[in-house]
């Protein structure tokens, strides 16, 4: 029993001793491995701020999509105000957002889709902003074409403003010449022969105006403007056979053959071609070939359909503002030349008229390439200046004392504006729009001035002659007024 006894407390003993010695090992294992856990959930807080901040900078970037989706969506439902407002938070939130250029193209279009006045006039504004802040985007070319489709748009009608036509016409020029290879280059080219086309057709509405009434220094040098810078004109067959006619009636035949052997040459295709011929082997100068490169474009020209409006919409084409330009060319390169600043308007009173060309040398005869440049003769020439002082014959009726001078010169103004017009309207020496100055001053052996001096005179004559004034009174007696006889 006692043996038992001892070994039981001996293994009790051990067990305490074991335990003892193996606590404290525990315990540190224990703590080893809490520091242990500690570190393995550090690392993934670290690596979760990152994702963090990497899902925040997504976020942002999505935003500026999401704004910008948002609004080509309202855009597309005509909501143009609303995706103003989003485009407008996107390019101000995020600057450098890859969708920035395209907010601020967006904008631009926008206000073209929503139209008038007010729209096409912002829209102009946006999208040259546009080309001058990302000039080398491929977009530019886009916003160049938008542009000059906005003043299209605004485009009136040939007889009425034109400014928004000049300004279409600029656009497509700087379009073409800046864009050449680009996609949207042909369909420039057809919109600025129409804009072309009415311009043109302005011009020679004008000029056949002051044709039809024989003034012809007023309709010359509108159709030498005309047959030069748009030659691909539907009427400019018609505008180089009236240049010929003015010629021809002013008694300058060198200078209408020339204008009759341009239409025989480039629009051989014209009604007026045979009778141009005509005129040609009346004044003697040969007879050209049609070109080939002009018998090829109207023959193609011919074969492509165009659009006739019916007879019952005709009466509707009145009440549109935009101009008709079916009639407008097909094939040939447009003008891109830009339009001069050079003014036609030739109907002052006391000017002369030159053909110079268009570099401003005197050219004479050389051709149709010149155009009319006004010469103002001075106050005392007297060549057609109402202004000017009558002729002696007409003077010594007119020039009698203070008291009856004021009827005299009222009766004399009336009779020489009357002269005046009457040269005008019959175009003689001083209405020639081929002679130089000189000749239209020195012309005195005219009909047309003959009869204006005859005229002139006939008042002079009917006058009754002025009685010599009496000698001057002393200061304290009045003197006499003379009455005429």
């Amino acid at each position: 029993m006692r043996v038992r006894k001892y070994s039981w407390l001996t293994a009790l003993a051990a067990i305490l001793i074991f335990v003892s010695w193996e606590a404290p090992k525990a315990a540190a294992s224990q703590v080893g491995g809490a520091d242990k856990a500690a570190n393995k959930t550090a690392v993934p807080q670290k690596d979760s701020k990152k994702d963090q901040d990497a899902q925040n900078a997504a976020d942002s970037a999505e935003a500026d999509k999401v704004l910008y989706q948002k609004a080509m969506n309202d855009i597309k439902h005509a909501r143009y105000d609303t995706a103003r407002l989003s485009l407008e938070t996107l390019i101000n939130t995020y600057p450098d957002s890859e969708y920035l250029a395209k907010a601020k193209l967006a904008i631009a279009d926008s206000y073209y889709d929503e139209g008038g006045a007010t729209g096409l006039t912002q829209a102009v504004s946006v999208y040259q902003d546009f080309i001058t802040f990302f000039p080398f985007l491929e977009e530019a070319s886009y916003a160049q074409m938008q542009i000059a489709m906005a003043h299209y748009r605004r485009m009136e009608k040939s007889d009425r403003d034109r400014s928004e036509a000049l300004e279409a016409e600029a656009a497509f020029q700087t379009f073409i010449q800046k864009y050449p290879n680009t996609e949207l280059t042909p369909k420039a080219e057809q919109r600025l022969r129409e804009v072309q086309e009415v311009l043109a057709d302005g011009d020679f509405r004008i000029a056949t105006f002051y044709y039809l009434r024989r003034v012809d220094k007023a309709a010359a040098p509108r159709l030498i403007d005309l047959v030069n810078r748009y030659p691909l004109y539907s009427a400019a067959d018609r505008a180089n056979w009236m240049l010929g006619a003015i010629y021809e009636r002013n008694e300058h035949n060198d200078m209408a053959a020339t204008y009759y052997t341009r239409l025989v040459k480039q629009y051989p295709l014209s009604p007026l071609a045979a009778e141009a011929k005509t005129k040609l082997a009346k004044f003697g100068d040969p007879v050209p070939q049609p070109d080939p490169t002009a018998m090829a474009r109207m023959q193609q020209e011919q074969r492509i359909p165009r659009d006739r409006p019916l007879f019952l919409k005709r009466p509707t084409e009145i009440l549109k503002s935009g101009p008709n330009v079916s009639t407008a060319a097909r094939v040939g390169m447009p003008t891109l030349t830009p339009q001069s600043d050079d003014a036609t308007d030739t109907l002052i009173p006391g000017a002369g008229l030159t053909v110079v060309a268009s570099g401003g040398a005197s050219t004479g005869s050389t051709g149709g390439s010149g155009t009319y440049v006004q010469t103002v003769t001075p106050a005392g020439s007297g060549v057609g200046d109402p202004a000017a002082p009558r002729p002696p014959e007409a003077a010594a009726g007119n020039s009698a004392t203070a008291a009856g001078a004021s009827d005299t010169a009222a009766g004399a103004s009336g009779q020489g504006s009357q002269a005046a017009a009457t040269s005008e309207s019959g175009q003689g020496a001083s209405g020639d729009p081929a002679a130089p100055s000189s000749q239209a001053a020195n012309a005195g052996e005219s009909s047309s001035n003959k009869k204006k001096k005859n005229k002139k005179q006939s008042p002079a004559q009917a006058q009754p002659q002025a009685q010599p004034q009496p000698p001057v009174q002393p200061q304290n007696q009045a003197a006499p007024q003379s009455q005429p006889q």
